[in-house]
């Protein structure tokens, strides 16, 4: 683990692989850390530079006060990718780290080579859920809220059979600074990047959790269709958070997108 300031902030950030390797980025959801790519990481990792990070308001990354914006987080990660001297760069963002991504290949398409948008969308949610949802970080904290988010984070299979491991991520979601939180929420709550999904010309795909209760497969799919190209893929037996439940067959997908783009 390393600590960079970036934009008057602390990241928290890992690298791995060979230092000459083509990079790949990993760009975590909401309430998570860079942990949840633990079981992806090692099948890139003899071959690419991985970058891991965690965003403004989570993980040991500075937690600066809310709200946050897209932009603000495109930046962030744009300035450790200068700060460790990357100029080119594939990305894999899931849920707010696909809105990122999304963000980043209209902004500077001539960077980017590659990316995967995982269980994401252009648009996730309404004003009023995520004013519901900040309003009730605000004054209760992300405790009661648990729950309901590893509900549409795992499928029912993962909660009947992972309990230990269903209490570690809910333990890392509990412990994210609820400001940090709210103010990620916002950024998702203000971030409406339907009209430039046309303009994105970098290949990509979009992949699905079949069980995903926080954007569903049909959501992902939309936003398949606005961007020039982009190929669509369904993961079964998996909810927002495939990383963690179908890592190899994520894995799989994110290595046949980087073969088809001449990068494996």
């Amino acid at each position: 683990m390393a600590f960079a300031s970036i934009n008057g902030i602390v990241l928290q950030h890992q690298v791995v692989g060979p230092s000459d390797g083509p990079v790949l980025v990993f760009i975590n959801s909401l309430g998570s850390d860079f942990r949840i790519w633990q079981e992806v990481v090692p099948a890139f990792a003899d071959r690419f530079r991985v970058v891991l990070y965690d965003k403004r308001g989570h993980g040991l990354s500075d937690a600066p006060p809310a709200p946050y914006t897209i932009d603000e987080h495109a930046d962030d990660l744009l300035g450790l990718l200068d700060h460790l001297r990357v100029d080119r760069f594939s990305l894999v963002g899931l849920s707010v780290g696909g809105l990122i991504s999304q963000r980043l290949a209209v902004r500077c398409p001539e960077r980017i080579q590659t990316i995967t948008l995982c269980c994401t969308a252009a648009k996730i949610g309404t004003p009023e859920l995520w004013a519901e949802r900040i309003a009730g970080v605000e004054n209760d904290g992300i405790e009661p809220l648990a729950d309901n988010v590893l509900q549409r984070w795992f499928t029912p299979l993962f909660h009947q059979t992972h309990a230990a491991e269903l209490a570690g991520w809910r333990n890392m979601l509990v412990r994210t600074p609820a400001h940090g939180y709210a103010g990620t929420c916002a950024a998702i709550r203000d971030a409406d990047l339907r009209s430039d999904a046309g303009r994105i010309t970098i290949p990509t795909l979009c992949v699905a959790g079949d069980q995903d209760g926080s954007t569903p497969p049909d959501l992902v799919q939309s936003t398949a269709d606005l961007i020039p190209g982009a190929r669509f893929a369904l993961i079964d037996g998996a909810g927002h958070i495939p990383c963690i439940e179908k890592p190899a067959v994520l894995s799989a997908l994110i290595k046949e997108h980087l073969q088809e783009a001449g990068l494996v």
